[in-house]
């Protein structure tokens, strides 16, 4: 058995061990759903920092780093923004204490609100997931022999198996193991790669000098295209916001922020520097997707322990984050409409077995949307509908006592519709002339992040102000004790 394939059956048994322990240790839904409200800050940060770093910074944002050089920074760029927002955030979610963003949804703007941040969640975080699929099978084909497409259901059948077993529990824990591999292998790569590529003078002797401009080869709008909708996501991401209700405190959901926050942006820069190296040494290799030139140069770049523990690292990563973006939604299932209308009166053992079956029906989803060629540009649609539709609301929430639940209703809606149109209908729209063939040209060129993000803001302000102001009765259970 080579070296890359050992790596990986050992992570394999060693992820299996940690969630066959947890299991024993979930009982009830809530220790499923939130791992009973138990995690300190130290688990957090890791699984924090595992969650939002998978499939799309070590392949959407190796493929933006392939074709567009250190410019790429300006996409994680946006999280680093957000999480300057998230560390005032975090304590007010905490003592907030439910579930999911829909139970916040509802709290402050009624269920309208609520079952549309539902179809906005399950939108973009299968979509997220799918590519997390696509990734891993990316690698299990570099390393097996297998076809991308054979290692995209064999992942896809290992992180459904994963995250169904024990919930938040298994997936806070599984990512301290996966944070630690990850940065000890990425860390450890960088120097070796850049002595092998001739040190930074000859990466940038083989690379264009727009590679290493503050935009490259991007306008200020294509950057922001890049920017925003990572900014937003991290806003509202409800699989943040997840991990701060499991906490075990506010203190430890703020200090958790601060680890995140450090450790984002060393890994992220990492990533995209790796992936610029990469491509000076193998830019012209033939057949070489630009998505995997990450996994490529671990493959071929590196002595081969070293190698082998980047291309486990980088594993282990999408397994994390497949594991939360599949948990998250399933989550929303159960807890806002199985447990909320279906059966109202289920126990907690039910709860726990239609969670996993849950699972399976949601990876299923995922799993069929893993046709698309580019990772780079699934990951920009599941961003942008999650941020049109769901941040603008949440903030709201958290800091606009004015808003009313019309308001937040209409920009939900308005937030899905404007992003799933942006996208598809250039898709299946006929070229013709005139003025429609104007405005699909204009829909192509345009980021979906503007017009959805100017829609959904509008509609909140105007809808929120042309209603009746919410009651301080209804106001009371986000702000009395901020």
């Amino acid at each position: 058995m080579n070296p890359y394939l050992w790596v990986l059956v050992l992570l394999s048994a060693g992820l299996v061990a940690i969630s066959l322990a947890r299991l024993r240790r979930t009982h009830t839904g809530t220790d499923f759903l939130v791992a009973g409200r138990s995690l300190p800050a130290g688990v957090l940060i890791f699984t924090l920092l595992s969650s939002w770093i998978g499939a799309g910074s070590l392949f959407a944002g190796a493929e933006n780093a392939f074709h567009n050089g250190m410019a790429a920074l300006w996409m994680p760029a946006g999280g680093w923004a957000g999480l300057i927002i998230i560390y005032f955030v975090a304590p007010r979610a905490r003592r907030f204490a439910q579930y999911t963003i829909p139970d916040l949804l509802e709290t402050r703007f009624g269920p309208a609100t609520r079952l549309m941040g539902i179809i906005a969640i399950l939108l973009a975080y299968t979509a997220i997931t799918s590519y997390q699929f696509k990734g891993g099978g990316d690698i299990l084909a570099l390393i097996t022999g297998v076809t991308p497409t054979q290692g995209t259901a064999i992942i896809a059948g290992f992180v459904i198996a994963f995250t169904a077993l024990a919930g938040m529990s298994s997936i806070a824990y599984l990512d301290v193991a996966i944070g630690l591999i990850a940065t000890v292998g990425l860390l450890a790569a960088l120097p070796v790669l850049l002595a092998h590529a001739g040190g930074w003078t000859g990466v940038e002797r083989a690379l264009p000098a727009t590679h290493f401009e503050v935009l490259g080869r991007l306008s200020i709008w294509q950057a922001l295209g890049y920017f925003l909708p990572v900014f937003l996501l991290m806003l509202g991401n409800q699989n943040m916001y997840q991990k701060f209700f499991s906490a075990r405190s506010p203190r430890d959901a703020r200090r958790a922020v601060v680890g995140w926050v450090i450790g984002t942006v060393i890994l992220e820069t990492v990533i995209v520097v790796l992936a610029v190296i990469g491509s000076a040494l193998y830019h012209g290799t033939p057949g070489l997707k630009p998505r995997e030139i990450i996994a490529y140069t671990a493959r071929h770049g590196l002595p081969v322990w070293l190698g082998a523990l980047l291309m486990g690292a980088i594993f282990a990563k999408v397994v994390s984050t497949g594991n939360n973006y599949l948990f998250s939604p399933a989550t929303n299932l159960v807890h806002d409409v199985y447990a909320r209308w279906i059966r109202p009166q289920a126990g907690e053992k039910e709860i726990l077995i239609a969670s996993r079956w849950i699972v399976v029906l949601l990876g299923m989803f995922a799993l069929a949307q893993t046709r698309q060629a580019s990772v780079l540009t699934v990951m920009l649609y599941a961003y942008t509908v999650y941020s049109a539709a769901i941040t603008p609301v949440v903030m709201a929430a958290f800091f606009w006592k004015r808003a009313t639940r019309q308001g937040a209703a209409i920009s939900v809606g308005l937030g899905i519709v404007v992003t799933v149109g942006w996208n598809v209908i250039p898709l299946i729209a006929r070229r013709g002339t005139g003025a429609p063939a104007a405005i699909l040209h204009w829909m192509r060129s345009m980021d979906a992040i503007y017009p959805a993000m100017a829609v959904s803001v509008l509609a909140l302000l105007v809808g929120s102000w042309c209603t009746p102001a919410p009651s301080p009765e209804k106001l009371e259970p986000l702000y009395q004790t901020t």
